[in-house]
């Protein structure tokens, strides 16, 4: 007699909100736009937890754009409104310095969050 045997195919997760890109593009939103007054450092931790939140550099930083592009739209506006003197700079060109260090660090931060993230086990 034959013995039949069966694979077991693994079960297919729905995606979750832990490794959503949309999620995690909100949390670098939302983290840079709360650290606005502490210029690069904002837009490092808010790319960390986004790219941490991703578990891969690549997907983290395709999904750093969007918030890259919200975010300097946002401080933009915020700081051509409120007119708010941050550092003693031109005029202009504080604006688009702060703006580039908060994008940068975006960048910078979902590189090494989503290292990071690719390491701990489970993802």
């Amino acid at each position: 007699m034959q013995k039949i045997t069966y694979i077991r195919e693994a079960p297919v997760r729905p995606p979750s909100l832990q490794n959503s890109v949309l999620a995690a593009s909100f949390w670098m939103v939302a983290v840079s736009l709360l650290l606005f007054f502490v210029p690069l450092v904002n837009g490092i931790i808010g790319g960390f937890v986004g790219g941490y939140k991703l578990g891969s550099v690549g997907r983290a930083l395709r999904a750093a754009i969007p918030p890259a592009i919200i975010v300097a739209t946002v401080l933009w506006i915020a700081f051509a409104i409120l007119q708010v003197p941050v550092w003693e700079l031109l005029a202009g060109m504080r604006r688009a310095a702060l703006i580039a260090l908060a994008d940068v660090g975006i960048f910078v931060g979902a590189a090494i969050g989503g290292a990071l993230g690719s390491r701990v086990p489970g993802r």
